[in-house]
């Protein structure tokens, strides 16, 4: 993709497009996607979201993201299955490397795996241009031989791009992306006369930026899934909207936390036209649709 003042696809305001339809007459898509993380204890980390990295190793900063892996996904894995809700986890693979156990419950549960960079500390934008096409190849070719399929789906670490990161995806056969989080419902991308979707994922409902940057608690983030979603089921009436619910494991799978993601899915879960699914399913049926815009 070229430079440009805008991104590559039309300015449509949500009130003048086709309308979505979800299965079973939904009025809202909703997907929950547990960011599955990896970070090397060579590599040093902030020990506050408002301070620079500390050298290595940075021991209980590192130690703090660790027990997402050890511990606070397997809460996870334990509510969404309790529940019979699928979700779409984002996998640096580099987990597949280190702690394939995860991978595995993933695959038990039929979870569908979406790329997330090698390990969450390379950042697409800050690698050399000629590195960031392998990078993201080899990222997706690990997910697929540890899994056993292939991810369609990409989010960046820190939701961060490149000029020519939509372009490498296509290529790699991704059909949606989640890194741009300016809308309520999928659209179409063009990038050099190819398509890829963008699917709806969200800084606001995400427990990483609720507690680091807004320090808000467990309560507070179940009030404000809440919020989101009674608006946006009221607002799926009239067309289909999605919701993201995004998590890391080392923050809502904290005992003092992880009960509110079980009330807030279970609270959803109370209302008859809701769509749980994973991003693919969402993407598919929008593309199968023929309403998009």
């Amino acid at each position: 993709m070229e430079p440009q003042d805008y991104g590559p696809f039309p300015f449509v305001p949500i009130t003048q497009r086709p309308k979505i339809s979800w299965p079973n007459n939904a009025n809202l898509a909703v997907w929950v996607i547990p960011n599955i993380e990896f970070f090397s204890l060579k590599d040093g980390l902030s020990g506050h979201p408002f301070e620079g990295k500390g050298p290595a190793p940075s021991v209980r900063a590192w130690s703090q993201r660790d027990y997402g892996n050890r511990v606070g996904i397997w809460r996870i894995f334990e509510v969404m299955k309790e529940l019979g809700i699928r979700a779409s986890p984002t996998v640096n693979s580099d987990i597949c490397i280190h702690h394939p156990e995860i991978i595995e419950q993933c695959m038990r549960l039929d979870w569908e795996l979406v790329g997330h960079n090698k390990t969450n500390t390379q950042r697409l934008n800050a690698v050399p241009a000629e590195q960031e096409k392998e990078l993201i190849h080899n990222c997706l070719e690990i997910l697929e031989k540890t899994s056993g399929k292939r991810p369609v789906g990409w989010l960046g670490s820190a939701l961060a791009e490149s000029w020519n990161t939509l372009d490498h995806l296509i290529d790699e056969g991704c059909t949606y992306v989640a890194d741009w989080v300016n809308d309520d419902q999928p659209y179409v991308m063009s990038v050099s006369g190819k398509k890829i979707v963008s699917i709806p994922y969200s800084y606001e409902i995400n427990d990483s930026n609720h507690i680091y940057y807004r320090f808000g608690g467990g309560d507070d983030f179940e009030q404000m899934i809440r919020k989101q979603f009674d608006v946006l089921y009221r607002e799926g009436e009239q067309s289909g909207r999605v919701m993201a619910i995004c998590l890391h494991p080392f923050m809502i799978g904290v005992p003092h936390r992880i009960d509110s993601l079980r009330k807030s899915l279970e609270y959803i879960s109370g209302h008859s036209k809701v769509w749980f699914a994973t991003g693919s399913e969402i993407v598919n049926h929008y593309l199968k649709s023929g309403n998009t815009f």
